[in-house]
């Protein structure tokens, strides 16, 4: 299969390019498409083949649930029922955004977007290609990253053709995702809610929102949130995580493994001397900045074909909740020294 790359301006979407990818899902084919966190993998979401399309196209177990993506709030009771007030709440304020709300689902909703469960995760997203895609479309779309599974995410359209090129029907190219790390997700059919996955809203803010503490995930073998797999968001590379600040450590390990003749790269928030041959990305110590261009990082040195990723880890602060859970999932168990 050729996977076609259709170019749109997210702001002033040409009508033929649109309707181009419209039509693709409509006839029940895989369109990739920007969101403001990541680029999804578009399927009507009530046409159970065309999921399962997407499983068979990123090697995604069928346990997995996948998020649907609507493009007005008014479209939520296509594809929920007894939704809370506390989801009405955070709607108010997130809806556009990123932000997943698991609430329980309607009947239509095919067992295969949700796992086999009986709650399904919604978003609105914020990106405005992402909207006037589904409006295009007139039906929501289940979409998970556009990746093979575990892989890094995708936050460019380039991204997306190299891991899913000859796979999927087309990538609709909006230009780069402005957030970079995947929504967090609420599953509020609990009491308290439960806070699944950490985005770049901090868990204070939503539950200021909420009007109620949250509580953590309970260890289980299934969850209705998808991203809880131990190995997720990882490069080809092995990573290798060194703690914040630690920048004696960091070089130490570099130079350990320089020594070795490893491929290194490194991605790291403080000043760190590196040995010539490593590729070192320094990201920024804001929160939204470094989240926007980590992933572009990974896929860049992974680009480069260096066998081992040093990265130091964020600060331990409630705000890089969500980053540093993508970091953990993406590191490997260090090579044997």
């Amino acid at each position: 299969m050729l996977t076609e790359r259709i170019i749109c301006d997210p702001h002033h979407p040409d009508p033929v390019a649109l309707m181009k990818a419209a039509d693709l899902l409509r006839a029940g084919q895989l369109v990739a498409f920007p969101t403001e966190t990541v680029y999804g993998l578009g399927a009507l979401a009530f046409d159970e083949t065309a999921v399962a399309r997407v499983f068979a196209a990123k090697g995604r177990p069928p346990n997995n649930p996948l998020i649907v993506h609507i493009a007005e709030r008014s479209w939520i009771e296509r594809v929920a029922v007894d939704i809370p007030p506390v989801a009405y709440r955070l709607m108010d304020v997130f809806f556009p955004g990123p932000l997943t709300l698991i609430l329980h689902k309607q009947a239509r909703v095919p067992p295969n977007v949700t796992g086999g469960g009986a709650t399904v995760g919604v978003r609105l997203p914020a990106h405005p290609l992402a909207q006037s895609l589904i409006r295009a479309v007139g039906a929501p779309l289940a979409a998970p990253s556009a990746n093979r599974f575990t892989e890094v995410s995708p936050t460019t359209a380039d991204h997306v053709l190299k891991s899913l090129g000859g796979r999927i029907a087309a990538v609709l190219d909006g230009g780069p995702c402005a957030v970079g790390i995947e929504s967090a997700v609420l599953d509020v059919t609990t009491t308290p809610p439960t806070l699944w996955r950490a985005g770049v809203l901090a868990q204070s803010t939503l539950e200021a929102s909420a009007g109620e503490p949250f509580q953590s995930p309970p260890h289980t073998a299934t969850a209705p949130s998808p991203g809880q797999f131990p190995r997720h968001y990882a490069p080809r590379a092995r990573v290798e995580l060194q703690p914040f600040g630690d920048i004696k450590g960091i070089e130490k390990r570099l130079a350990f493994w320089s020594a070795r003749g490893r491929r290194l790269g490194a991605v790291v928030l403080s000043e760190v001397d590196v040995p010539p041959d490593v590729t070192q990305i320094r990201l920024p110590s804001v929160v939204a900045a470094y989240a926007q261009q980590l992933y572009a990082a990974l896929h860049a040195l992974d680009g480069q074909l260096v066998d081992i990723i040093v990265i130091e880890q964020v600060p331990a602060t409630a705000e890089w909740d969500g980053v540093r859970d993508r970091l953990i999932r993406a590191a490997h168990e260090p090579l044997p020294s």
